[in-house]
């Protein structure tokens, strides 16, 4: 497996960027817009509030003509997310400062995924939002109308860039200054591209202030870097497969979502990013990582490392199947709440493939324990619906022994639906 991979843009900064955008009375040129479902989601969510995006699939190109902070339209029925986390919380944010009334559905992932975590501090904005409630939980479809928001003071209890981000756009309609304290640091690439529209946003330690009431400025092009959780499917493989050699080109290396690298490069992975002086496109730096098949060796992932590498953890975890010695996740409990049971569906998958992986409980948090068996063998396997656990098993069969099968992969359109055709351009031989 040798060559050279350009991947679509981040999927994360891709959300942010169409919103802010929208929201920015201007036109903006986006560059390098992935064509996922999430992504589409988030333009037809957008379209439906009266925002004109054009959209040239061929050049990955979009150009949104924003209608300001309070120029949105209230939608005609209701808007249909899909399975899409980012669009659905963020969204929410955006409105809670319209004055209007909006419903909002979602696909059946996502109707299982809990919104109280995002909708209790908008709620305390002065959001009125209605949710279907099970037990002290609350679900999609979500009914809220929002306008005359106040400013809070909030400590975010589980870390958690999508609701740090709801509430950062919804404190651009508040009044006064809106205070997020995050205990543990998320991904930042919604406060860096607040700071590139010039919104009024200062970060201090663990803490983030954004004042309302300030119009956003269109930057007028924006590049988007390439997707660092699609990178680290391509970052495996050449560690794990013999003789691989791969150079993924204008990565997004934004210091919230380099856990992959910095994990890898502790398990002993030969990869280098190749640009010494790193570009920067939109408030975000970037760069080409160079990846050699190298021996790896097991490693202790803390709690404290798991938000800055949430959705390569099943990747991480087939790495560690091949390393030498016991691999330890530690607190990754908030896998069970993704698209699907991430921890559920990597722990019956690998151990079909003669993993050796196990749960623990200790301490109130789950952490995956797996010993390193240098070797796994085909199997009939299952991507449980979720597009990371279904890349991470077509990675896991290409190391594997034998011929490994894998149901619905049609879910890997949620983030990379050029994923196969990508891999199956480097050079694979046996």
């Amino acid at each position: 497996m040798r060559g050279k991979v350009f991947l679509p843009g981040d999927k994360s900064i891709a959300h942010r960027a169409i919103i802010l955008s929208a929201l920015a009375k201007a036109k903006t040129n986006l560059k390098n817009i992935p064509l996922n479902t999430d992504c589409l989601a988030t333009i037809a969510v957008f379209r439906k509030l009266g925002v004109k995006i054009k959209l040239n699939k061929a050049s990955c190109r979009a150009t949104v003509s924003g209608r300001g902070l309070f120029g949105l339209n209230a939608p005609k029925g209701a808007l249909y997310i899909k399975d899409s986390g980012t669009t659905f919380r963020l969204l929410l944010g955006v409105l809670a400062g319209q004055d209007f009334k909006a419903r909002l559905m979602a696909g059946p992932s996502l109707s299982r995924r809990p919104m109280l975590r995002a909708i209790k501090p908008l709620r305390l904005m002065g959001a009125a939002i209605k949710a279907r409630a099970i037990k002290k939980e609350e679900y999609p479809p979500v009914m809220i109308h929002g306008g005359n928001l106040n400013a809070i003071n909030y400590k975010i209890p589980v870390p958690s860039a999508q609701v740090k981000s709801a509430i950062l756009l919804a404190g651009l309609y508040a009044k006064g200054k809106t205070k997020i304290i995050e205990p543990l640091k998320t991904r930042d690439h919604t406060e860096r591209m607040l700071k590139l529209f010039k919104a009024n946003l200062k970060t201090q330690g663990k803490s983030i202030t954004v004042s309302g009431a300030k119009k956003l400025i269109s930057p007028g092009a924006l590049y988007i870097p390439g997707d660092i959780s699609s990178a680290a499917f391509f970052m495996v493989a050449a560690s794990i497969i013999p003789g691989a050699k791969i150079l993924i080109k204008n990565v997004s290396l934004n210091p919230g979502r380099v856990g992959i690298i910095k994990a890898l490069k502790r398990m002993g992975a030969a990869l280098k990013i190749e640009n010494s002086k790193l570009k920067t496109q939109g408030n975000e730096p970037m760069g080409d990582i160079l990846v050699k098949s190298s021996c790896l060796r097991g490693i202790k992932i803390g709690r404290k490392e798991v938000p800055s590498l949430i959705d390569e953890l099943p990747i991480l975890m087939v790495a560690a199947c091949f390393a030498k010695g016991k691999s330890i996740f530690a607190g990754v409990g908030e896998l069970r709440v993704k698209e699907t049971d991430r921890i559920k569906s990597m722990l019956v998958n690998l151990a079909k493939m003669g993993a050796k992986i196990r749960v623990v409980k200790s301490g109130g948090q789950e952490n995956i324990i797996i010993q390193g068996a240098k070797v796994l063998y085909s199997a009939r396997v299952s991507s449980f619906g979720d597009h990371r656990t279904a890349m991470s098993m077509v990675i896991a069969g290409l190391a594997a022994r034998g011929k490994t099968r894998i149901d619905d992969i049609s879910c890997i359109n949620k983030s990379f639906p050029g994923f196969l055709t990508t891999l199956k351009s480097l050079n694979i031989y046996k």
